[in-house]
């Protein structure tokens, strides 16, 4: 069953490019495991998966033991919201953040990065619908932890993230995504570095990488429904 899932994931990755233009090598696919078993995720990994995706840093911690890849080298994608008091262990673990909504954020990350010599790849969160429920900077606050992050040498600023307002009409999300992908255009202007875009869940990716997601994060379409929440 996971195997057919995860091909039906694909070739409606390789669709959505077809209709853009866009080659499927440039979306990557995060595999979100929030409550999937280490087993399942081995399995995935072993039919070719090498980014996971998890929303808390504690699961991480307890799964990466678990979770082994015999070919390219797993990374490790943290999606979910971060808090100050958790960037020691978030970044002794992960190799992308995708959640970074703060200069104090940003500070605590490089002072942690730095004290266990690694380079984190740091994506900012920008709350693009403005629904008070869901975490992110506001667009206009966009610029100013951009330059946090280019002052941080051990956290590479890498794009940019949203989560769009669920909907059963996957449609309904086009204009948020259309919205961060102006934003990153913007913001690109500044960098040399090309900013990536990570927005698209199991409900919009298609309609995400029309848009131009770089990265998208499915959970549900690959292992199934978890829980009653809207997963990824």
């Amino acid at each position: 069953m996971l195997r057919q899932q995860l091909q039906s994931v694909l070739q409606r990755i390789q669709q959505a490019c077809e209709r853009s233009g866009r080659p499927p090598s440039a979306v990557t696919l995060v595999a979100v495991t929030k409550g999937v078993a280490a087993s399942r995720v081995q399995e995935a990994v072993a039919l070719g998966i090498s980014d996971l995706g998890e929303n808390r840093v504690q699961e991480a911690r307890d799964k990466r033991p678990a979770v082994q890849a015999d070919g390219p080298r797993i990374r490790w994608h943290l999606i979910g919201h971060l808090q100050r008091n958790k960037t020691g262990p978030a970044a002794e673990l992960f190799d992308v953040i995708h959640s970074i909504d703060s200069s104090e954020l940003v500070d605590a990350l490089e002072r942690q990065a730095a004290g266990c010599g690694r380079t984190i790849e740091g994506l900012i969160q920008v709350n693009v619908s403005g629904e008070a429920t869901k975490s992110g900077c506001r667009p206009e606050a966009a610029e100013q932890l951009a330059a946090a992050l280019a002052r941080s040498p051990h956290v590479r600023f890498a794009g940019l993230m949203t989560l769009a307002p669920f909907s059963d009409d996957p449609e309904h999300a086009r204009p948020h995504f259309r919205a961060l992908r102006a934003l990153r255009d913007r913001l690109q202007s500044g960098t040399d570095t090309p900013l990536r875009l990570s927005m698209g869940m199991s409900h919009d990716f298609e309609v995400a990488i029309e848009e131009g997601a770089d990265l998208v994060r499915i959970g549900t379409a690959i292992f199934g429904a978890r829980d009653s929440g809207h997963t990824p």
